[in-house]
């Protein structure tokens, strides 16, 4: 179609404004314009797509279920906090063609071919930003001012020269290919072609034993190794003629260290790769607080777009808050505040739709309950109906309850885990779940057990004797839904293992938390062992601040919640954490954390069982395209540093950096080498920080990327960069070598 795919774009139920949407020719770049006025109105590259959403996936789309059928409809979300796109096609025949094709082009499978593609589209941006008088030429004085935006200081001589070089057509100007022999000669590799020419005996292409050779002494691959080498000219060689010879060129050998193959993310541990046969609390479980909230704890919004995104991050904790709403319909939303409210068939519907997109690993679910007897009634048969017999019904009992510890994720894969209060005593039930209330600190000046004080007095409100009975039978209605995951106030560890279950769990706040870390220490270690424990965030972080999961996480406490709306160092430690084992959500704790009598001590690393501390070594090798720091001033250039932080237990907590390099965001090369001891490199992160240097203020952030140590890949490897809020920024990235040793 010469105009595009014609479709109604939609911000609310009343704004539904028809556009045209194109994917351009080079396969990474949509824009979309006005149907009555035919202006574009913006455009978006497909690395900027996170996933496509199919049906009625977000709130405005739902808002119009009724005007327009799911098969119509779909939502194009994209990484940090860029708003979705919500769609409506002309048919669900034309629906399909876009998610279906969006999908191929964000799918990592064919990286290969979106590694080129991102490139070149590069390319095509930066020529088009710095071509000022859009005649489709640069010249001399463009190419300057575009080695500024690039991030580029150049000796104007050298410039000159590359310049003149590439202007085959000697007509003063770059046009077309000449731009990009221009650019190709900019980004000239010479530490890549110095390492290719060092296995390479005539420089010109690795064969197929010489790559052999690479992989076995640098890249300590030692099995299957032969295959492997054949793989990767057959994926990433683009000569025909040097695949069917079997050998890498050196722009194969680049796309090779570029690719997942050649990332410092172990690709076999992307992909589910642990045991998932073990006891619930044998895992480490991505958890949320407060997951309906997408700003702050006091006015913030509620959203539903908030369990969809934490989902869609692999969490498989969440929160859900119920109190009574209007009519009896029970409502979502932080009590006691000013956030705005939503009804809660609108969370177990979404839940009921996006809750295994990514994982079918069990999706333990906490929060209070109405205390009124018509919303229990509501809520329970809500939570029974909404999303079929396998997802979101109550749990069933199965076989392993009962036994000495609780059931694993593999047995209870697609189902829901609600976090309440058992039935017991008719008083507690009629308390609801308490979720915070008996774990308070009074670190936290009291904020939890005041709020605590307040949901009490509600639900302590008298109702007539006629009601009593009723709310006797739905408070058992209500307890049936919890199995495995009972509450409990924690009394001391002594307390538990006299009188609590496996199928138990209390929740302690951040500082609660850190004074038994303090002072019992193994205790905790083995208690985590036997039971779940949830952490939350201090009453005192109204801004949805974040407290270290590390420290948590070195006494084996399983459901760290944070607040997944806010960017920073601790979100960054939680996705390094769980990006593995195929982002199910499930870490599998080490085994002398999974041990009910262990001796470790996150305090004493001599405690733990195995070998002693091994050697990690990273020589900070160079940087390609680093993004310029926001809202910098025009023409101004980034002076990057790299720091390296490990998070773990406390002997091994660190950070070193390098020197910062004057004027170059563009290539910059360090060569430094960074050297750390990890005492127990089971429970280690290791965070990559690009920061632009700045000696009269605090550094400005420009990129990062952290996983865990056992996901590390030793050798010549790339670090792709991640934003401050997790977004891809291609090309961008890091260049070192890893060496581990005992």
């Amino acid at each position: 179609m010469q105009h595009g795919t014609l479709m109604r774009k939609v911000k609310s139920k009343s704004w539904k404004k028809q556009r045209y949407f194109k994917l351009q020719e080079d396969c990474m770049t949509i824009w979309y314009q006005s149907k009555r006025t035919g202006k574009t109105e913006s455009a978006f590259s497909i690395s900027d797509v996170e996933t496509v959403r199919e049906g009625h996936q977000s709130e405005v789309l739902q808002s119009v279920a009724e005007e327009f059928p799911p098969e119509r409809c779909f939502t194009i979300v994209f990484y940090g906090r860029r708003g979705n796109l919500d769609l409506i096609a002309a048919s669900a025949e034309e629906a399909q063609c876009w998610v279906q094709g969006l999908r191929q082009l964000i799918d990592p499978r064919s990286f290969p071919l979106t590694f080129a593609l991102v490139s070149r589209t590069w390319i095509r941006d930066w020529f088009q930003k710095a071509d000022k008088n859009k005649d489709g030429r640069m010249n001399f004085k463009e190419v300057q001012r575009l080695l500024k935006m690039m991030n580029v200081d150049m000796n104007e001589d050298h410039a000159l020269r590359l310049f003149q070089d590439a202007d085959k057509s000697e007509s003063g100007t770059l046009e077309g290919e000449e731009f990009v022999l221009f650019y190709k000669a900019l980004t000239q590799r010479e530490e890549v072609l110095s390492l290719f020419q060092e296995f390479s005996e005539d420089g010109k292409k690795l064969t197929l034993l010489e790559l052999v050779d690479f992989l076995r002494q640098e890249q300590l691959e030692d099995e299957g190794t032969e295959e492997l080498a054949m793989e990767l000219i057959d994926k990433y060689e683009p000569s025909e003629t040097a695949r069917a010879r079997h050998v890498l060129s050196a722009d194969g050998f680049l796309m090779y260290l570029c690719s997942p193959e050649g990332s410092i993310f172990n690709p076999q541990h992307r992909v589910l790769w642990q045991d998932m046969s073990q006891p619930l609390c044998h895992y480490f479980i991505s958890s949320s607080h407060n997951t309906y909230l997408i700003e702050d704890q006091i006015r913030g919004q509620s959203s539903i777009e908030g369990y969809i995104r934490a989902l869609k991050r692999g969490c498989r904790c969440l929160e859900v808050d119920c109190w009574d709403g209007p009519n009896g319909e029970p409502m979502v939303y932080h009590g006691h505040t000013f956030t705005s409210k939503i009804p809660f068939r609108e969370v177990v519907s979404t839940l009921g739709k996006t809750s295994w997109g990514n994982s079918s690993s069990p999706l333990p679910s906490m929060g209070t309950s109405p205390p009124s007897s018509h919303p229990q009634r509501e809520l329970v048969v809500l939570a029974s109906s909404s999303a079929g017999s396998q997802r979101t019904r109550p749990m069933e009992a199965l076989g392993t309850q009962g036994a000495s510890l609780p059931p694993t994720p593999q047995e209870l894969k697609h189902k829901i885990l609600v976090k309440g209060k058992k039935i017991g005593r008719l008083e507690d039930t009629l308390d609801g779940p308490g979720d915070e209330a008996p774990d308070v600190s009074d670190d936290d000046n009291g904020a939890e057990a005041e709020e605590e004080r307040r949901r009490a007095k509600v639900r302590g409100t008298q109702h007539s004797s006629a009601l009593q009975k009723d709310k006797e039978t739905l408070a058992q209605a209500l307890s049936d839904c919890v199995i495995y995951c009972k509450n409990v106030p924690f009394r001391g560890f002594q307390e538990a293992r006299s009188h609590s279950r496996p199928s138990e769990i209390s929740s302690l706040s951040e500082a609660k938390a850190r004074k038994l870390i303090r002072d019992e220490g193994n205790e905790f270690v083995r208690h985590n062992a036997w039971q779940l424990t949830r952490i939350y965030p201090s009453g005192m972080r109204t801004d949805s601040s974040n407290y270290s999961p590390q420290e948590m996480w070195n006494v084996g406490c399983q459901i760290v919640a944070l607040n997944f709306q806010t960017a920073g160092t601790e979100m960054d430690l939680c996705d390094g954490l769980f990006s593995q084992n195929g982002c199910c959500g499930y870490v599998l704790k080490p085994p002398f954390m999974r041990d009910e009598e262990t001796l470790f001590n996150p305090s004493d690393p001599s405690s733990r069982d195995g070998p002693g501390p091994i050697t990690l070594t990273i020589q900070v090798i160079s940087g390609q395209q680093l993004p310029k720091v926001a809202n910098s001033k025009e023409g101004a250039i980034i002076d990057p540093l790299v720091r390296v932080e490990i998070y773990g237990v406390p002997m091994d907590q660190a950070h070193q950096e390098t020197k910062y390099i004057e004027n170059n965001g563009f290539n910059p090369h360090w060569d430094e080498t960074l050297q750390f001891q990890l005492h127990v490199p089971e429970l280690a992160l290791i965070r990559f920080v690009v920061e632009d240097y700045d000696k009269t203020s605090r550094n400005d952030f420009v990129g990062q990327f952290t996983l865990a140590f056992a996901n590390i890949k030793p050798g010549y490897r790339h670090i792709h960069l991640l934003s401050k809020d997790g977004t891809s920024i291609p090309p961008s990235s890091l260049f070192v070598h890893i060496r581990i040793t005992e």
